[in-house]
């Protein structure tokens, strides 16, 4: 199993996403937040590490996320082992679940948010996904939910992005996740104003959340922010 959340803020031009597997080292090769923007996740029964470099030059040049998911499949004679979520700068997203994956296997979009997954208990866990961080970082989550509005976002929520993508996660897994066991997560925030936030955990035998919520804690810590405060941001 491999799961990923992207969610990228046309206002703002921030991007973050998480995702987590039942292997080794998912931040090495599946989650990309591009500031101003967007995102993609390319994973699946085998990933194609390419699609991210190729979905951000075709997102640098204009195409929507729709282009860029119709190019990416013309181009890769095997596309039906991939599942890929691409979002533009729009808060647009649209995703290749190829029919070689093993189920459960689909995607969740909201405006700004998609989830995706692969290998997984059932659907309630991409819902989960979705729902807990829509309900953690939007003012009007019901009607978001209900795919009535556009997210309206609770003030400062950029400034938690890291904590809410990390309890999505939990929500997450809590709902069934990866039919193996889940050992690796990564999480990366890119926006306007700071340098970016990039957090993983490349293995854990059984306290994945917990790990990532251990490095997120170092990250807050005093030190470290001292330090990102000081790089500049771009």
């Amino acid at each position: 199993m491999t799961i990923s959340l992207i969610h990228f803020n046309p206002e703002t031009g921030t991007a973050a996403s998480i995702t987590a597997t039942g292997g080794v080292s998912v931040g090495g090769y599946v989650n990309h937040s591009w500031r101003g923007l967007g995102g993609c996740a390319t994973q699946g029964l085998f990933t194609n590490p390419w699609y991210a470099e190729k979905a951000k030059q075709l997102l640098g040049e204009g195409l929507d996320c729709r282009e860029v998911i119709e190019r990416l499949k013309s181009e890769d004679a095997g596309f039906e082992q991939r599942q890929c979520l691409v979002m533009d700068r729009n808060g647009n997203a649209d995703a290749i679940n190829g029919g070689e994956n093993i189920p459960y296997i689909g995607a969740v979009v909201f405006p700004h948010i998609a989830v995706a997954g692969n290998m997984l208990e059932s659907e309630r866990v991409l819902q989960r996904f979705a729902e807990s961080f829509v309900l953690a970082n939007c003012a009007n989550a019901e009607q978001v939910l209900a795919g009535s509005a556009a997210p309206c976002y609770c003030e400062g929520y950029e400034s938690s992005l890291p904590e809410a993508l990390i309890l999505a996660l939990e929500a997450a897994l809590e709902a069934g996740g990866d039919k193996r066991g889940t050992y690796s997560a990564s999480l990366r925030v890119e926006s306007m104003t700071q340098a970016p936030v990039d957090i993983r955990v490349d293995w854990s035998d059984d306290s994945l959340i917990a790990d990532m919520r251990k490095v997120l804690g170092h990250v807050r810590g005093d030190s470290f922010q001292q330090f990102l405060a000081q790089l500049p941001n771009r």
